[in-house]
């Protein structure tokens, strides 16, 4: 491929309950890691990114329910699809859909859309990890980002040095890796049992809270004091770099049969405390990954580092220890299309790494 050669790609996804489709002007080679150089690349021009949320649909059942999502992505695709092609001026190169991980059922769906509209636009389809998605996310930008603190968009824009460690946190995720580069990783470890955005899912049903959990932890937890109960760090001091969050949920399910109490500050106490713990458990085995394999940048990605809490702490503790603290906007952390189109180009100036064109619900790194 020859470098700032434009490539167009449109991109679809739907591994759960977002319905997604972008189209991305893509350009430059593997040679520079950060977008808006000069020369080299990536580079990446939002074209289109059109995300169509399921969560009102899978609220009163307290998660995703994988029927639903499926027939919501049948509905909801020819929507987008419309709307992305509505004022298009650029032809589109390649088609990349998500193949995994995620529900099959969702994944599935927006793999039979993507190989009916690439034959009828006789396009090449490009099978894309999730995942991949989630930690190359950091390469997109956005003019009209809103920042939720000013010292965050400095950090956020810096350039990325290598060898740097990936620490991707998700609802069904959470992994640290080693990168020398965009296309050369090395798994440190990841979650023997719940990830982390499942335990905060867990934990927010048992305090009576809305799906998605996850973000009402976080705002009732700015109500209470993360010192107010000392829930366990699992794991923390282990050597290895692998996490387990069943324990720390089945300690706040203990702490809430012994002490049984509806009033807010008491749920705020508990959501706070154990949001610190996993907070905790997280920035220290990051932060101690970095050090041992002298990484210069950490990447925080995945739905959970929309978390603003972890977000801060992460960065707070790589400064101190002098590395680059990276994270995608927080528009780019939750699941969209924009992100799989990143992948799928990364995947194509890399000529190594390919998917088949099937759902595969366990799909890792």
């Amino acid at each position: 491929m020859k470098k700032n050669n434009y490539k167009t790609i449109l991109s679809i996804e739907t591994s759960c309950d977002e319905t997604a489709i972008a189209i991305l002007k893509c350009s430059g080679e593997l040679n520079s890691p950060w977008p808006g150089r000069p020369a080299g690349g990536p580079n990446f021009e939002i074209l289109a990114n059109e995300v169509s949320s399921q969560i009102k649909i899978h609220r009163p059942f307290g998660g995703v329910v994988p029927n639903l999502a499926k027939r919501e992505h049948i509905k909801n695709l020819p929507i987008l699809l419309k709307k992305v092609f509505k004022n298009l001026q650029s032809p589109i190169d390649y088609i990349a859909v998500t193949v995994g991980p995620g529900l099959e059922p969702a994944l599935w769906t927006g793999i039979n859309f993507a190989q009916d509209l690439a034959k009828k636009l006789k396009k090449p389809l490009i099978g894309v990890n999730h995942m991949e998605g989630h930690l190359f996310a950091f390469l997109l930008k956005s003019e009209n980002l809103q920042f939720s603190k000013p010292n965050l968009q400095k950090s956020q824009r810096s350039k990325i040095s290598f060898p740097a460690i990936g620490l991707v946190v998700s609802g069904g995720h959470t992994i640290i890796i080693k990168m020398q580069s965009l296309t050369k990783w090395k798994k440190l470890g990841e979650t023997v049992d719940d990830a982390a955005g499942e335990a905060f899912d867990k934990v927010a049903k048992m305090l009576e809270l809305p799906y998605p959990g996850g973000p009402e932890i976080e705002k009732l937890a700015k109500q209470g004091s993360p010192k107010a109960i000392d829930f366990p760090r699992p794991m923390l001091n282990q050597k290895n770099y692998n996490f387990s969050f069943s324990g720390l949920k089945t300690s706040v399910l203990y702490y809430l049969k012994k002490h049984k109490s509806n009033k807010k500050a008491f749920k705020s106490d508990v959501a706070a405390s154990f949001q610190r713990s996993v907070v905790d458990v997280l920035t220290k085995k990051a932060i101690r990954s970095a050090m041992e394999f002298k990484a210069k940048s950490i990447v925080l990605c995945g739905g959970v580092a929309c978390n603003k809490t972890l977000r801060e702490t992460i960065k707070k503790n790589a400064e101190e220890n002098d590395l680059k603290f990276i994270a995608p906007e927080f528009k780019f952390n939750t699941d969209n299309a924009a992100m799989i189109g990143v992948a799928a180009y990364i995947n194509l100036l890399s000529k190594k790494r390919t998917y088949k064109i099937e759902a595969d619900s366990n799909l890792n790194l």
